[in-house]
């Protein structure tokens, strides 16, 4: 059985945690704004230095499942040093990086080092604090990823206007020292120890599975990045590749004595639904990211600093509603307040196809206002519902199964949204779209996303009927 932690010790746990999930978003983001730099550094073109961003993305979508189940056979403490570390140091060696390529591939190994941030700082919430408390530290984990997405871009300008664009990567080395030392110090010993003494053998790591779904994962992320929004050739070779993979991946699970996923996992209703409306959610909210700039600077006539202002409302209130959430989610409970969440966010993106046409940037404001704190109240307790409850020995891998199931909607909605987008806007070339194509295209994105949200309700309804039946029956 687990123990908590004493509230002095847990609320610097909090913060060791918190400083880690803050670092990987932040990796994600800063590094957007050095892309422009970054072309006349290395005199390469943007779609050659754009690998610094895809790259880093990459590693984490493919590799998250898999350093979240090796947390839970080798100790997600020890893991999870080895992850902080290795962020550091790759954040280092993107700072002395002589050659994009050689840039790119330590993005590559940064971005592996934040995949095991991401998926074991999920997984210690339930070890060290206590069921009821769950949803506030589950909000707290939130907040800090929306500050590392809204600090990023501004942080990441001034670093590369008053230093260097090596600065932008060097910032991460002493805040992954501070993230090391704070996690060494105050962080729960791994209880693996304590199971070597028995006879029972311990369950292996599985590699096959792992390299397949590495594959797989890796194959439909450059289909959904490749071309820049054009479905060509190679986009359906890999997305074949994708799904071939998937489908040997899923026959070798029920195979082999310790699979990396057990296909009979999806029979539990809550983890099921919670991973397909995370796929829908994430979806939704990249398309605020994908179509917003486009629409406030061409429909809406917005200086370039003026989007950045407008555009860094969203991060700021996701900041702010994130620990409010998490206490929201533990008074009224997860699955009450995951239905909550989705209503506020179905309100918000029929807001957004409506009210930016009526009011301009103030509808926009209006309606990102809405949107975001629903999206906060529901990721606090989707993972609220899906951890609280979670075997010790499956957190690390269901923690990483969560933040991939994410990602993928994330890469999924900035192809597929955007190609609403482009479609309804009824123009070859965005870039030179009329205004009104623009706010026509706007207006059916938001449309097909309120229609996404109205599904992930649907599976939440169905899910939560579906528990209640569970239960009655086994009462």
């Amino acid at each position: 059985m687990t123990t908590h932690a004493n509230s002095s010790k847990v609320r610097w746990i909090l913060a060791s945690l918190s400083l880690s999930m803050l670092l990987s978003s932040l990796g994600t983001s800063i590094a957007n704004v050095g892309l422009p730099t970054l072309t006349h550094a290395f005199n390469a073109s943007f779609q050659q230095v754009q690998w610094v961003v895809i790259a880093y993305l990459l590693a984490i979508t493919t590799l998250i499942v898999s350093v979240g189940r090796l947390g839970d056979l080798m100790g997600r403490k020890r893991l999870l040093l080895a992850g902080i570390a290795l962020f550091s140091i790759a954040s280092m060696l993107c700072a002395a990086a002589p050659t994009l390529h050689m840039l790119i591939a330590a993005r590559a190994l940064q971005g592996l080092g934040a995949a095991i941030m991401m998926a074991l700082t999920m997984a210690f919430v339930s070890e060290t604090v206590s069921k009821e408390k769950t949803g506030s530290a589950m909000g707290l984990l939130g907040t800090m990823s929306a500050v590392g997405t809204a600090l990023g871009p501004s942080l990441g300008g001034i670093l590369i206007a008053s230093l260097h664009w090596r600065s932008i990567f060097f910032i991460n080395v002493p805040l992954g020292i501070a993230s090391f030392l704070l996690a060494q110090r105050y962080l729960p010993p791994d209880q693996q120890a304590s199971n070597k003494a028995s006879n029972k053998a311990s369950p292996r790591f599985d590699h096959t599975g792992t390299l397949l779904l590495a594959l797989s994962l890796a194959a439909y992320a450059l289909a959904m990045t490749l071309g820049r929004g054009h479905f060509g050739a190679i986009n359906l070779a890999l997305l074949l590749a994708a799904m071939l993979g998937a489908a040997l991946f899923i026959v070798v699970e029920t195979k082999v004595a310790s699979p990396l996923i057990r296909p009979a996992m999806f029979r539990d209703i809550t983890l099921s639904t919670s991973l397909g409306m995370n796929i829908l959610v994430a979806t939704v909210m990249m398309a605020t990211l994908v179509v917003g700039p486009f629409y406030l600077s061409r429909a809406l006539a917005l200086s370039d600093a003026m989007v950045g202002l407008v555009m860094s409302t969203g991060p700021v209130i996701s900041a702010c509603s994130g620990v409010i959430a998490g206490r929201i989610v533990d008074r009224l409970g997860a699955q009450a307040t995951v239905i909550a969440g989705l209503v506020a966010m179905t309100a918000g993106a029929f807001a957004l196809a409506l009210l930016p046409a009526l009011l301009g940037i103030a509808g926009y404001i209006i309606a990102i206002s809405i949107l975001t704190p629903g999206y906060q109240l529901f990721q606090a307790a989707n993972n609220t519902a899906v951890m609280q409850d979670i075997q010790t020995s499956q957190r690390g891998l269901v923690s990483g199964m969560l933040n991939l199931s994410r990602n993928l909607g994330l890469i999924t909605g900035a192809t597929l949204m955007g190609a609403v987008f482009a479609r309804a806007s009824a123009s070859s070339d965005i870039r030179i779209a009329a205004p009104e194509a623009i706010a026509t295209g706007m207006q059916m994105t938001f449309i097909v996303a309120g229609v996404m949200l109205v599904i992930a309700l649907l599976i939440a309804g169905m899910g939560r009927l579906l528990s209640m039946r569970t239960e009655n029956s086994v009462s």
